[in-house]
């Protein structure tokens, strides 16, 4: 399943009640992350900032209703308040809160669900994938400077767009990081840049062609241990067979670009990786891999090759 899917799945998911919050976020996570980030929550507030961290969430489980009306749905009131909540204070509150209490809730709670989901592995490597897609947002002038819009010799979007990469465990399809960016001053490869250093360690991540570039490349294998990537190879891409494995099977050299040496630190001149073809549908696929332990990595599961090949098909 390809992000953009599973992102329509969820948007697709409308629960009809939400007993308890709480079973989601827990309060003293909330409490950590906004005293992480020097938010002062007052309790005599009829909208303390732990209660705005709930109707935050509330709002991408409940996306019919404005924030008022989910305030009041939720129940997020204090105790003896009155159930009707002025727009006026529920914009205040959300404005008092900020961004970087949520994104630290996020880091938390995917960090926290990752460590305890099952998850699928290989050869002691945990299958991850990224993938990127584009949000709408109102078409205001001020997210019309912010994101920009995507365009091209014929047309132009006609809404202010938000570029987005993410990273996702395979099998239980949970986000392990995400990064944002204007649509008119960054690329997907700049994006996925940053997911990197938050990648976990021992992890084979499976990336689809647009994100072709040895910079990029060799700085994911370098940001820490284990970090392996698989990718569809660039048809026009110049390599040397240095040794062959076995039947489509080789190690590869590829000559890195003077430009893409300026962009990325520490990159080589050369890039050594791993080069897997396979037939299919009478047309030959070929993979790039960081995998180049011939003793470890003796093949390519068939799961993974599935996928690989089935992208770089396309």
């Amino acid at each position: 399943m390809l992000l953009s899917q599973a992102l329509n799945t969820v948007h697709k998911f409308t629960p009809q009640e939400f007993s308890a919050l709480s079973d989601l976020l827990s309060p003293e996570l909330i409490d950590e992350c906004l005293a992480d980030t020097g938010i002062v929550t007052l309790r005599k507030r009829r909208l303390p900032m732990e209660m705005m961290v709930w109707a935050v969430t509330g709002m991408t489980l409940f996306r019919s209703l404005s924030m008022n009306q989910i305030v009041s749905h939720l129940d997020i009131l204090l105790p003896g308040k009155r159930p009707f909540v002025a727009p006026s204070a529920v914009v205040q509150a959300r404005q008092r809160l900020g961004v970087n209490a949520i994104r630290l809730v996020f880091e938390k709670t995917r960090q926290l669900w990752f460590e305890k989901t099952p998850l699928s592995h290989w050869n002691g490597l945990t299958l991850m994938a990224i993938d990127g897609t584009l949000w709408r947002t109102p078409d205001t002038p001020e997210n019309d400077a912010a994101f920009g819009r995507t365009a091209n010799a014929h047309s132009r979007s006609e809404w202010p767009q938000v570029r987005m990469v993410c990273q996702m465990e395979v099998t239980s399809h949970l986000l392990t990081g995400t990064a944002f960016g204007s649509v008119s001053t960054t690329n997907e490869i700049d994006l996925a840049a940053q997911l990197a250093e938050q990648t976990p360690e021992h992890t084979l991540t499976l990336m689809d062609k647009g994100f072709y570039a040895l910079g990029l490349l060799h700085h994911w294998q370098s940001s820490g241990v284990e970090k392996h990537w698989l990718i569809p190879l660039k048809k026009d891409a110049q390599y040397q067979v240095v040794q062959k494995l076995g039947k489509g099977d080789d190690i590869v050299e590829l000559n890195v670009s003077p430009q893409a040496r300026r962009k990325w630190d520490n990159v080589p001149k050369i890039l050594t990786a791993r080069r897997v073809s396979k037939e299919v549908n009478g047309k030959m696929i070929h993979v790039l891999t960081s995998m180049s332990d011939p003793h470890r990595c003796t093949g390519i599961p068939k799961r993974i090759s599935s996928t690989c090949m089935g992208i770089a098909g396309k």
